[in-house]
């Protein structure tokens, strides 16, 4: 039964029943007695405490509603109100979890899209640096140092130092361009580009570890670039905001497909930080592919932030097998 005929019927009751005493032999005398107050007391509590039950159980299934709604994030998709309750209420849940599928499968799609276009613009950006203002850098070099054969010796110290900031640039234009492309991904496959990753973020006061397990079940050229992405993201992270000197890359095989995990010893992130745009870029990215990506992380300085990423084996290419390896 509906709420509206659970309520209607519940003050019809207590209508019919307060018309036929009215029209009864009961009467009320003047001034009321005792007995009578009592009995008409209790009449009138019954009635309240009946309706408030079956207010407070026909509305309970949209408190639990609005929470499932407060608690909704697509970030975190696949949680759903529990269909319960009166007709409407059921219907309106029912409404509420259809549109969520909604949101969720277009959001998925407005995603990929989004990550594709960004994709195609760091390609292009990458080709850019390393076509234009990599050449460009190179003749800057090569002029210099004909400049400096043919200059006096008392300008070739500052030469050799215009020399040395170009070639500085230089490097620096073609890391940049390798981290926007990383065509090792492409050339040598997943195992070895995460390699090369952990090798780039070693520095003199970050070292990163990898252990990269060898017999990768199949996976798709999608799934190994999220894969790399989020290993990038994650160390990108490390590096710029934990203040962590030891860092570890994991990569290895699990039963319905493959872990990551990029775990530091950072200080983690605190409570009033929340997840920052770098977390939610990884959490978009693991959407793609159904992938499971999770964030532990302890703010007291003993454990650091761990991002561990799930994903699903699929029909693809599988990377060459290669050594487990650490440093």
């Amino acid at each position: 039964m509906s709420l509206f005929w659970r309520i209607f019927v519940l003050d019809a009751v207590g209508l019919v029943v307060a018309a036929a005493l009215l029209l009864g032999p009961v009467t009320v005398s003047t001034p009321i007695l005792p007995g009578e107050v009592l009995v008409v007391v209790a009449g009138l509590a019954a009635l309240l405490t009946v309706n408030a039950v079956v207010l407070r159980v026909g509305l309970a299934p949209l408190g639990r509603l609005g929470r499932a709604m407060a608690d909704a994030d697509l970030l975190h998709p696949g949680a759903r109100a529990v269909v319960s309750g009166p007709v409407e209420t059921a219907e309106l849940i029912t409404t509420y979890n259809a549109m969520l599928d909604r949101l969720e499968t277009e959001r998925a799609a407005s995603a990929a899209g989004a990550l594709s276009a960004q994709e195609r613009e760091r390609h292009r950006i990458a080709r850019e640096l390393h076509d234009e203002v990599g050449q460009t850098l190179t003749a800057v070099l090569l002029q210099l140092k004909r400049v400096a054969d043919r200059a006096p010796q008392d300008l070739r110290e500052e030469l050799g130092q215009a020399q040395e900031a170009t070639r500085s640039g230089l490097d620096e234009i073609r890391r940049i361009a390798r981290r926007l492309r990383p065509g090792v991904l492409n050339e040598l496959g997943l195992l070895s580009a995460l390699r090369s990753l952990a090798g780039e973020f070693t520095t003199h006061g970050l070292s990163v570890r990898h252990d990269l397990r060898a017999g990768l079940p199949p996976l798709t050229e999608e799934t190994e670039l999220v894969l790399y992405r989020v290993a990038q993201e994650a160390l990108t992270n490390t590096a710029r905001h934990s203040g962590a000197d030891r860092a570890e890359l994991r990569l290895r095989p699990v039963a319905d497909g493959v872990e990551l995990l990029v775990q530091d010893n950072g200080r983690g992130l605190g409570a009033a930080d929340g997840e920052g745009a770098g977390i939610r870029g990884m959490r978009e990215r693991a959407l793609l592919i159904g992938a499971t990506l999770t964030v532990s992380s302890r703010a007291d300085g003993d454990g650091g932030t761990g991002i561990r990423l799930r994903a699903a084996a699929s029909a693809g290419r599988a990377d060459a097998p290669a050594p487990a390896g650490g440093r």
